[in-house]
């Protein structure tokens, strides 16, 4: 967080599911996970201002796919904010929009939940780990994780949070086909699928520090919610195509409900190579080399 004498600056980097399983499902009809979450440094930024009503300008690159902002879940998320920590004044929030929308990387969550974290310092208020629990929980099953923003495993409907230990260094290409995919949707049609997931490797296994044996690990694993993506949004078959014809390309998966998916290379330069070329193939396609702050649980 920076700040200057009006102004509080957060940045609301991608939420990437290394790995994601569904588990279960509750009487009340939400799936049940268990996901290893890490963040990427890139990603969407937030500034908040003081002012005395709660407003909320958007811009960047992805602005054009936001919803109207009564709707936008920054919006939502200042509101409830304000009426559980009792705040009387309002926030000027400004989101700088760069991940793409509805994308399996958690954009609005981590927009939302920057915002928290900004208006909290902003407002000076705290917000007890009750009141975090049922405003994350009422806003999305992603906010309690990105709220964190750092490596994670997720339990429950994303509530359950634990850390996975330190993990290796990573380096990524995420990629998108330009296709929002309704997340609702998505576990909609895994559920009328009911294709039973097969059995996981023990959740007390410890993740290694090398990446080499840490990828291995994560190839043992899935994103359960694939064959339902693909279903509704078959261009993702292309895009895992292309990530694993990448030369290097250790792993490629999925992010998420999609549409993002994501591989995995062992040095900085290996991902940035390969994701010049696959924009260069697929210029329409939202393409970015980052790294993964693996390093920081």
């Amino acid at each position: 967080m920076s700040s200057n004498a009006t102004a509080l600056s957060e940045a609301a980097p991608a939420k990437i599911n290394l790995y994601l399983h569904i588990t279960g499902r509750r009487p009340d009809g939400l799936h049940v996970l268990d996901s290893l979450v890490v963040f990427a440094e890139i990603g969407d930024g937030v500034t908040v201002a003081p002012s005395a009503d709660i407003s909320l300008s958007r811009s960047g690159a992805m602005v054009a796919g936001l919803p109207p902002v009564e709707g936008d879940l920054v919006f939502r998320a200042a509101h409830r904010l304000a009426e559980l920590t009792k705040t009387p004044g309002g926030a000027a929030i400004h989101v700088e929009k760069n991940l793409p929308v509805a994308s399996g990387i958690g954009g609005g969550s981590a927009d939302a939940a920057a915002t928290i974290r900004s208006l909290l310092r902003l407002w000076s208020v705290d917000l007890t780990p009750d009141l975090q629990a049922a405003l994350a929980e009422e806003l999305g099953a992603d906010i309690s994780v990105c709220l964190r923003s750092r490596p994670s495993l997720m339990a429950g409907v994303g509530e359950q949070l634990s850390s996975p230990g330190a993990l290796p260094p990573l380096y990524a290409i995420l990629a998108n086909p330009g296709v929002s995919v309704s997340t609702a949707e998505v576990f909609a049609a895994f559920a009328a699928a009911a294709v039973a997931s097969p059995a996981n490797p023990p959740a007390s296994e410890p993740w290694s520090n090398d990446p080499s044996a840490f990828i291995d690990q994560l190839a043992a694993r899935r994103n359960d919610l694939t064959s339902a993506a693909l279903s509704l949004c078959p261009a993702i078959g292309d895009v895992l195509a292309s990530l694993e014809a990448q030369p290097e390309c250790r792993l490629a998966r999925m992010s998420g409900s999609g549409a993002t998916c994501f591989g995995l290379f062992a040095t900085p330069a290996l991902a940035q190579a390969a994701a010049d070329r696959l924009q260069r193939d697929h210029p329409n396609w939202w393409v970015a080399a980052t790294a993964l702050n693996s390093d920081k649980g």
